[in-house]
C-alpha cells in the first residue's frame, strides 16, 4: 500500500462567492490573481471576464492588472487605473474611472461625477468594437491612484 506524500500540494479552496456572485479574492497584483478572479465568476460571467481580460490585454500590451475589493482593475504604470470590472447578480459592471472623457461615453451614469459604467447582461452582449474604443481612448487618459 503506498503512502500518502505529505509534501503533494492540497487544492486551494474554490474562492467564496459574495452578493450578486463577485469571487472573493484576496488583494494582490499582477495576471494571476485576475485571472483566479476571473476562474471564479459564476456561469456566463467566466467566459464575459475572460473576453474583457483578452480584450483589454490585446488592446493595451503594457496593462498592469491587480485585484482589489473583489475585483480585478487594469491600470497603466505611472497613469493610474482606468478600469475594473465587478460581478453582480444579473450583470457584470464594468466600471471606468474617467468615462465621461471618453467619446461617446459609456452609457451607465454614476453618483461620481467622472465615472461612467457599462453593464453586460448575459443575453444582451456587448458591442467588442465600442468597448476596445474605450480601452484605447481610457489608457491614453490619467487614471485614478485608487490604492
Amino acid at each position: 500500500m503506498a503512502v500518502a506524500d505529505s509534501r503533494r500540494s492540497k487544492e486551494a479552496p474554490k474562492p467564496v462567492l459574495l452578493a450578486g456572485g463577485n469571487p472573493q479574492i484576496p488583494k494582490a497584483d499582477g495576471d494571476a490573481p485576475v485571472q483566479d478572479y476571473i476562474s471564479a465568476m459564476p456561469g456566463w460571467k467566466r467566459e464575459v471576464g475572460r473576453r474583457l481580460d483578452a480584450l483589454i490585454t490585446r488592446t493595451l500590451p503594457e496593462v498592469r492588472k491587480a485585484v482589489r475589493w473583489n475585483s480585478p482593475f487594469y491600470g497603466i504604470e505611472g497613469k493610474g487605473w482606468f478600469l475594473g470590472f465587478h460581478c453582480l447578480t444579473k450583470y457584470i459592471k464594468v466600471t471606468f474611472w474617467r468615462g465621461t472623457s471618453l467619446c461617446p461615453p459609456p452609457p451607465v451614469e454614476s453618483k461620481h461625477p467622472a465615472v461612467r459604467y457599462l453593464h453586460i447582461y448575459e443575453h444582451n452582449g456587448f458591442d467588442e468594437a465600442q468597448f476596445l474604443e474605450w480601452v484605447r481612448q481610457a489608457g491614453e487618459l490619467p487614471g485614478e491612484p485608487l490604492f
